[in-house]
């Protein structure tokens, strides 16, 4: 494909540079939905912070390239998803049932 750029023009190049603009944003914005949408809102998680440490809070919002996770000091963190990752709580881990039982079975 093959486009005649100095025939065209200056509204012409305009309405171009916006078509070519979008169509950048849709592919780079389908490069990693999947990569933004493993986790969802409300979710626990932490990621490693170079100096802080290990960081863990709730997931509040997705943006385009980055989610934002607020910790229980009220810190708000904007973090690429791929450094996340879940925190499963130890309530899950051990969930246990125990059966009641009725007493007019007794």
């Amino acid at each position: 494909m093959s486009i005649d750029i100095e025939s065209l023009s200056y509204e012409e190049l305009l309405e171009l540079h916006h078509l070519i603009s979008q169509r950048l944003k849709t592919l780079e914005s389908s490069k990693n939905p999947r990569d933004n949408r493993k986790f969802n809102q409300g979710d626990k998680v932490s990621f490693a912070h170079p100096t802080l440490g290990l960081q863990t809070g709730t997931l509040l919002a997705h943006k385009e390239k980055t989610v934002t996770v607020v910790t229980r000091s009220g810190q708000k963190w904007d973090v690429s998803p791929h450094l996340l990752r879940k925190v499963v709580s130890r309530d899950k881990q051990t969930k246990k049932v125990y059966k009641i039982p009725n007493r007019s079975e007794e």
